[in-house]
């Protein structure tokens, strides 16, 4: 896939959710719903998106949203990476954020999806 043409542009999105809590399906719930409105949003396909980082706060350890999104159709050939957001007091808690790379069509405005409580993190949107 070219990264980027004449009609496309390498984007970088911006989501986050949060968990209801520390276990597989929670945070399964919390990421497939992230996911999907990520596509939604977006209008990607698989061959859209060239990675996905994702973070957790320390409160999750059950399992890797990685491992979530590399089931899904389409998604074998995207770069997945988990890594632990650092520790801030007072942060939101069971928090799950992520950076997707994207190639969006140059007229499509980039849409970041924030879910449940994760709200609260961009009250500009």
């Amino acid at each position: 896939m070219s990264l980027e043409n004449e009609s496309t542009h390498l984007c970088a999105l911006r989501g986050a959710t949060t968990s209801e809590s520390n276990s597989v399906e929670s945070i399964t719930s919390a990421v497939e719903e992230l996911l999907s409105e990520l596509v939604y949003r977006n209008n990607l396909t698989p061959d859209q998106i060239i990675s996905v980082t994702f973070s957790v706060t320390s409160d999750l350890d059950a399992c890797f949203p990685a491992s979530i999104a590399r089931k899904k159709l389409g998604w074998e050939n995207i770069a997945l990476l988990d890594c632990q957001q650092m520790f801030v007091k007072g942060d939101l808690s069971r928090c799950i954020r992520l950076l997707a790379y994207v190639s969006l069509p140059n007229e499509k405005t980039p849409q970041n999806p924030y879910l449940r409580k994760a709200q609260n993190l961009r009250p500009d949107r």
